[in-house]
């Protein structure tokens, strides 16, 4: 019974032995992967919000190219061919050179294709039982592009992209037309008859089930990041809302109505309760100005607090500026409370 007991007492050491071991390993493991871990979280930290800036950004234009750039400049290229382009069929060279004496020296041979010189000067080319300008012809063959180039009207398509259309001057003219056209649009808009006629689009909108959700959330969120509204926030307090124990970030808007201050019998205040990620949209609550305490953030701060959910402090509000704060006046007073200490002995 002994040597069992002993055997036993024995495995369980080794057993011990080998967890504290690899216990060992482990905190090695973590305490060398930290460093790697925190540095690596920091530089997230720091690229990240840029990144999706530009990204956010790049998504925004290429929206706006794919709904409204592009359908425009196509149309613009359609118009544009159909407008300049010389395109003539068989059966009109063949009423062009009827009577004519000599007809064969205006058709030529060339590997390219059959050449005709019309009356006017201009050097055809065949093309699919069309003819079109020499020039454009080549110019366009020289650089096609993505382009299918199945007819003589397609060659102008792409000659107008070339010649008229060039990426550079597009961009730089649409953004200006753009911007002219929303300043026309707020232009009117700011009149009556503008007014009257967004009212009755709105009133249209609103009788459609499903599409009015979407359109005031939407609505909600650009009234808010691009207009001038008239709620002006003075200040950013905490309320114990909505109920005591539990505070909330809530923007003052200004007195709130004579009647709930006569029978709360002080100051009340119009406080804004934003809601979190989208500080857009919220309610508004009557409080008295004695249940309020004003916090010492801005309201960009505050609207980045209620944007993060709460992981955006600013740094003078954080809890761990106030512990490092706290532990620097201790480091600081250590040396005064030594002297003193030594004094007393």
């Amino acid at each position: 019974m002994n040597s069992e007991n002993k055997s036993t007492r024995k495995k369980s050491a080794v057993k011990k032995n080998n967890k504290k071991s690899s216990s060992n390993r482990t905190g090695w493991f973590r305490r060398s992967f930290n460093p790697f871990r925190i540095a690596t979280l920091r530089g997230l930290g720091i690229l990240l919000p840029p990144l999706l800036t530009i990204m956010l950004f790049a998504w925004a234009w290429n929206t706006i190219e794919r709904a409204i750039l592009l359908p425009v400049e196509s149309l613009s290229e359609t118009a544009l061919a159909y407008a300049i382009e010389d395109i003539r069929s068989d059966s009109m060279i063949e009423l062009e050179t009827s009577g004519l004496e000599n007809v064969q020296e205006r058709f030529k041979s060339n590997p390219k294709g059959k050449l005709y010189t019309s009356l006017d000067g201009t050097l055809l080319i065949q093309f699919n039982n069309q003819w079109l300008p020499l020039d454009i012809f080549e110019m366009v063959n020289a650089n096609p592009g993505t382009a299918n180039l199945s007819t003589a009207h397609d060659y102008y398509k792409r000659y107008v992209q070339l010649r008229y259309l060039k990426r550079h001057l597009v961009i730089p003219a649409f953004l200006a037309i753009f911007l002219g056209v929303m300043y026309i649009v707020g232009k009117l808009l700011a009149a009556g008859i503008g007014r009257f006629f967004l009212h009755q689009f709105e009133s249209l909108i609103n009788r459609l089930p499903i599409i009015r959700n979407v359109y005031s959330s939407v609505k909600q969120v650009t009234d808010f990041a691009f207009s001038e509204t008239d709620v002006q926030f003075t200040r950013v307090v905490a309320v114990e809302y909505p109920r005591r124990g539990i505070w909330s970030i809530g923007f003052v808007t200004g007195e709130s109505m004579l009647d709930i201050r006569r029978a709360a019998g002080e100051p009340v205040l119009s406080v804004l309760m934003p809601t979190s990620p989208m500080p857009a949209t919220g309610f508004t609550i009557s409080i008295p100005k004695s249940e309020t305490v004003d916090l010492d953030i801005t309201i960009d701060q505050a609207i980045q607090y209620c944007v993060s959910c709460g992981v955006v402090v600013p740094d003078h509000q954080s809890a761990k500026t106030a512990i490092e704060g706290e532990f620097q006046m201790k480091d600081k007073n250590k040396p005064q409370l030594e002297n003193k200490a030594a004094a007393d002995d």
